[in-house]
């Protein structure tokens, strides 16, 4: 006899209702009612929610789609928006620059926020160090870039600093070689702060247990680094690294505000995503076509996304390893 023959009829039965039982309780007027309410308190949020951010971007594909010149009748064109910002050099240089400031101001990035983030972590004073490394980030990002331009300016502090140290010739930083490594190092001055702060308040909350048995089996500072340091922060790093992919696919302050010292707009060859987007829609020496303007926007947004989520998967799978 088998323990299933022992169960009684009456308690079979009972295990037989209790799915039934079960699905009309979440159908009572009560669960209803709960759903209802919760509904109730998440709405408003949903509504405005749609009105600035999912109407905007639906309305904005709709001219993407469309010869528009901000005025006047929408002519519908299809594709024809992206195929000719495709083929236009223009728009392949700025994708360049974006993917060099995305991959090459990253590494910058982070190897220096990590190399302030070890040098602090056992240092004296580090909470008043903290503060100063913060600093940039709470300042407008026109007025860092603002200031980043009058310090490599030809005769601003950095070269007089050059020249006083004897160097006779110092570089022209905001000319047309110089413009876009003298802006990215901006942006990475100005973000680095940011997420120095960060990574030491994730490196405080690794227990120091694992540390020393680190040292007691003998492990190195980079075996350290590798298998108690980075495990222990990727979740914080993988954010670090979400929030730099959108603030450098989006990165728009500094190169519109250097155009103060090179003209109406920064040279062609340094544009970016957003100043190509910009320019398409508002440049003086231009006819504007906002289609254009929004489908670079679109490019923009579908890459941000895509780099979010590569970098959470990517340093996910280095610690699951």
């Amino acid at each position: 006899m088998t323990i299933a023959s022992k169960v009684p009829p009456v308690l079979d039965k009972a295990v037989e209702r209790a799915p039934r039982a079960h699905r009309a309780g979440e159908g009572s007027p009560w669960v209803r009612s709960q759903r209802r309410s919760r509904f109730a308190f998440i709405a408003p949020a949903l509504a405005i929610y749609a009105a600035i951010v999912i109407v905007p971007t639906l309305y904005t594909v709709w001219i993407s789609f469309t010869s528009w010149a901000g005025i006047g009748p929408m002519q519908f064109v299809g594709l024809q928006n992206y195929t000719r910002m495709f083929r236009d050099p223009v728009f392949l240089e700025s994708f360049r620059n974006t993917i060099v400031i995305l991959v090459g101001g990253g590494i910058l990035v982070f190897a220096l926020s990590f190399t302030l983030t070890m040098l602090l972590q056992n240092m004296w004073g580090r909470r008043a160090v903290r503060m100063v490394i913060f600093f940039p980030t709470i300042v407008p990002a026109v007025v860092v870039s603002m200031l980043w331009g009058f310090l490599f300016n030809q005769d601003g502090l950095i070269n007089q600093v050059l020249r006083f140290i004897g160097v006779k010739n110092p570089p022209l930083w905001l000319g047309t070689d110089l413009l876009f490594t003298t802006i990215v190092l901006g942006m990475v001055w100005l973000a680095s702060g940011m997420y120095t702060v960060i990574l030491m308040a994730a490196a405080d909350g690794i227990p120091k247990e694992l540390y020393e048995v680190a040292d007691i089996e003998g492990a190195s500072m980079w075996q350290k680094f590798r298998y108690v340091t980075f495990p222990m922060m990727a979740d914080v790093i993988g954010v670090c690294a979400a929030l730099w992919a959108i603030g450098a696919l989006k990165a728009f302050e500094f190169f519109l505000t250097f155009a103060g010292t090179t003209g109406m707009l920064p040279p062609r060859r340094v544009w970016n995503f957003a100043l190509y987007s910009y320019a398409s829609a508002f440049a003086p020496e231009s006819i504007p076509n906002f289609g254009i303007s929004a489908a670079s926007g679109l490019v923009v947004l579908l890459l941000t996304g895509v780099f979010t989520v590569l970098s959470l998967r990517v340093v996910r799978e280095k610690v699951s390893r």
